[in-house]
């Protein structure tokens, strides 16, 4: 569903213009002035995101404004075809009074309208033409107001990765991107066959609905999942338009096991700073936790063997450490910041940022890394990234991307092992 305000040609026709002359019908001005060189103009301004040239589906604002010395009886705005660019107008045109520099008092018009690019190039935004009605020496006469014509170009993405050409990752430019995630229940306490639903709302500042990407892949071993339409909504806004996502999936976990689900990563321009983002849709894990409190009487007496049984696991827990054993989290994930940063440098291409992430991972999951180093496949492109970065004369760069992916994945934890900490009882002393 795509909600925005397009008024458009057939529209503005005659209403407007009926509007605008029972509004300017009480302002106090000239009504026997001879229509004069300067007594009507229109202009049209780009409004660039700090002054950059802009890429390609990149919302520029055009600030249309009119000042008319003249009394205005009928009005009607014919825009170019703009056939180069998707636009749509951010709401009803505005009509004021205005204080000129000599003192006299004139009629302002204003209007806002978005465009997006549809591809990088030199073009040119037509004149706008404001047809107007005016009272010119007591007899009315039309007179066609137009604006210059505007040289607009769209810069070609030269960076390495991403871009608007780009099938992989999606082109997103906007304000700010926000990512709202909800379930109908807490996750953790979803048993196996039991199905809850999953919402996450994506919104962009800057964009039509049409431009924000398809529903991810949630897709991991273990659970089946249903996916639902994906809603799309555009809010226009005075600022620019906001588009809006919502994406559901119907969950339902077919191992008993707890299952992790991995973070997805949704990169995004920032049309502000000029620099490339990521916004993300978090890790969660399905089971794991205590189930849901119950009300009444029989299941209060089977919450309470519950707890019973769970004062009972973890006194034989502490038995367990006394006598030299440990038990590790059940599953194995890099720190969101850390995998973030590791996924970042990857799409870069900077071999020296994704070691710098690999460190940092190894020093705060020193249990993952072992896993790293345990895999062939792995532990070959970690030493093969040694050689790139360490190496005298360097070496061939592995497929960055491929390692970050193998990086930041889930790793299930053991259940128990001897530490090496504490002798055992029986030992000698």
């Amino acid at each position: 569903m795509v909600i925005f305000w397009d008024w458009g040609r057939g529209v503005r026709r005659g209403r407007t213009g009926l509007l605008a002359g029972l509004l300017l019908a009480g302002m106090s001005l000239p009504a026997l002035a001879e229509v004069e060189p300067g007594d009507l103009t229109l202009t049209v301004t780009p409004e660039l995101n700090g002054g950059a040239t802009p890429y390609t589906r990149e919302m520029v604002l055009l600030k249309i404004h009119g000042v008319y010395r003249q009394p205005i009886l009928l009005e009607e705005v014919i825009q170019p075809p703009l056939a180069n660019f998707t636009w749509t107008q951010l709401g009803r045109d505005h009509w004021s009074k205005t204080r000129l520099p000599d003192g006299q008092t004139a009629i302002a018009f204003d209007r806002t309208v978005a465009i997006f690019p549809h591809h990088a190039g030199a073009f040119t935004i037509e004149p706008f033409v404001h047809r107007l009605t005016v009272n010119d020496v007591g007899e009315r006469k039309v007179v066609d107001v137009r604006s210059q014509p505007i040289p607009f170009t769209v810069a070609p993405w030269t960076a390495p990765t991403g871009g608007p050409d780009a099938k992989e990752p999606w082109w997103l430019p906007a304000r700010d991107v926000s990512i709202t995630d909800s379930w109908s229940r807490d996750p953790e306490t979803v048993k196996i066959y039991e199905t809850v639903r999953r919402t996450v709302v994506l919104e962009a500042q800057g964009m039509l609905a049409e431009g924000l990407p398809p529903r991810p892949v949630l897709r991991t071993r273990g659970i089946i999942t249903f996916a639902g339409p994906v809603v799309r909504e555009t809010i226009i806004t005075p600022a620019g338009p906001v588009a809006r996502a919502t994406y559901v999936w119907d969950v339902k976990p077919g191992v008993p096991e707890v299952i992790p689900l991995d973070a997805i990563a949704i990169p995004w321009f920032d049309t502000v700073s000029r620099t490339m983002r990521e916004a993300e849709i978090p890790a969660r894990q399905i089971g794991g936790g205590l189930p849901d409190r119950e009300t009444d009487g029989a299941k209060g007496a089977a919450a309470s063997a519950l707890i019973a049984v769970a004062a009972g696991v973890l006194a034989f827990g502490l038995g367990l450490a006394l006598l030299g054993f440990r038990r590790e989290r059940g599953t194995l994930r890099l720190p969101a910041v850390i995998a973030r940063d590791l996924r970042r440098a990857a799409r870069t291409g900077d071999a020296n940022a994704v070691r710098a992430a690999v460190a940092a991972g190894e020093a705060a999951m020193p249990a993952l890394a072992r896993r790293w180093r345990e895999r062939p496949e792995t532990r070959e492109a970690l030493a093969a990234l040694d050689r790139a970065v360490y190496g005298p004369t360097g070496g061939a760069t592995p497929d960055l991307v491929a390692l970050a992916r193998a990086l930041t994945k889930s790793e299930p934890g053991r259940a128990f092992g001897p530490a090496p900490v504490l002798k055992p009882l029986d030992g000698p002393a």
